[in-house]
C-alpha cells in the first residue's frame, strides 16, 4: 500500500494520540498480523477527511480488516469519509476495499526522471524567479498554492501560511528549492524541490507546481519545472520525481514531454462516514 507517512523521519516522533489513532491486530500467539492508523491532522480537519497511514493484514482476511476499519471510524467524528492510496499492482487488497464499502475516486501517477540534465530555460520579458523568503513568502507561497489547487481533486483544502512555515522546518527541505515566479511584483507561480528517495536512491522530489489560473497555459509551467530540475541538477541528484492527478492531464502530458516516465499507479478509495 501507500508508504508516504511510513518513513523514518514521519515515524521517528510519532506517537499515538487523537491526530493519530491507531489499533493493531494480534493473532493467537500474540504476534502482530493487522495494523490500522489515521492522520487526523489541521489540515486533514480543515477538509473533513482523514488519511490512512497504513491499513494492511499480513494475511488476507475479509474478516480482519472489517474489525481493523471497525475500529478506526470510531475517531471519525468530524469527519466526513477517510481515504487511502493503494498501488495498482495490489488487485487483492483493492477487491477487499470494495468489499468493505470503499469508492474508487480517482487515480494518481508516480513519474521519474532517471537521467537528469540541466534543461535550458528563459524566463519571459516582465517575470522573474526568485528564490523563497522565509517570514515574507509564506502568505503568497499559500495563496498561489490554493489558487492553483483549488479544482484539483484531493487537494482542495487550502494549505496556510503555519503549514507553509513548517515545510521550510521539514528535513527534506533544501536551500533554494522553494521558487516564485514574478510578473512585475506579482507572485504568480510557484515550484518546490526537496530531498527524497525512491527504490533506495537519492531523489529530487518535485511538487508542488502552481500557478494561478489567468497565468496557467501560457508556458509558464514548464519554467517552473525545468528551473527545478536545473537546480535539482546543481546540487548534485541525477533523478527527479513528482506525482500528478490522472484528470490533470495536460501536466501529465508536460512532464512526459520533459522527459518523465511513469513508474506506478495509485488508486485512491474513498469510505463515506455518514451512512
Amino acid at each position: 500500500m501507500d508508504d508516504s507517512f511510513l518513513y523514518e523521519e514521519d515515524l521517528r516522533d510519532f506517537a499515538i494520540h487523537e491526530d493519530n489513532p491507531t489499533y493493531i491486530a494480534l493473532d493467537s500467539a500474540e504476534e502482530v498480523v493487522g495494523a490500522v492508523s489515521l492522520i487526523k491532522d489541521a489540515y486533514h480537519r480543515k477538509g473533513r477527511r482523514g488519511r490512512f497511514r497504513i491499513f494492511h493484514a499480513e494475511v488476507s482476511d475479509l474478516t480482519l480488516h472489517g474489525r481493523l476499519l471497525k475500529s478506526i471510524i470510531q475517531h471519525g467524528k468530524g469527519l466526513d469519509h477517510l481515504f487511502v492510496f493503494v498501488p495498482t499492482v495490489h488487485h487483492e487488497f483493492m477487491e477487499t476495499l470494495k468489499k468493505l464499502d470503499f469508492k474508487l475516486e480517482r487515480y494518481a501517477f508516480i513519474l521519474v526522471h532517471h537521467q537528469l540534465e540541466k534543461p535550458a530555460f528563459e524566463v519571459p520579458d516582465g517575470y522573474r524567479l526568485e528564490a523563497f523568503r522565509t517570514g515574507l513568502d509564506e502568505e503568497a507561497w499559500a495563496e498561489i498554492r490554493n489558487a492553483g489547487f483549488a479544482k484539483l481533486k484531493g487537494n482542495e483544502t487550502p494549505v496556510t501560511p503555519d503549514m507553509v512555515t513548517k515545510m521550510v522546518a521539514e528535513e527534506d527541505y533544501l536551500e533554494g528549492g522553494m521558487l516564485m515566479l514574478y510578473h512585475g511584483d506579482r507572485p504568480v507561480g510557484i515550484v518546490r524541490g526537496s530531498d527524497d528517495e525512491f527504490q533506495g536512491a537519492s531523489i529530487m522530489n518535485i511538487g508542488p507546481v502552481a500557478l494561478v489560473p489567468e497565468y496557467q497555459g501560457k508556458g509558464l509551467g514548464r519554467i517552473l519545472l525545468r528551473a527545478a530540475m536545473a537546480f535539482a541538477v546543481e546540487q548534485g541528484y541525477s533523478q527527479a520525481i513528482l506525482c500528478v492527478n490522472a484528470e490533470n492531464e495536460r501536466a501529465k502530458n508536460l512532464y512526459l514531454q520533459e522527459g518523465f516516465q511513469q513508474v506506478e499507479a495509485a488508486a485512491n478509495f474513498r469510505y463515506d462516514l455518514a451512512k
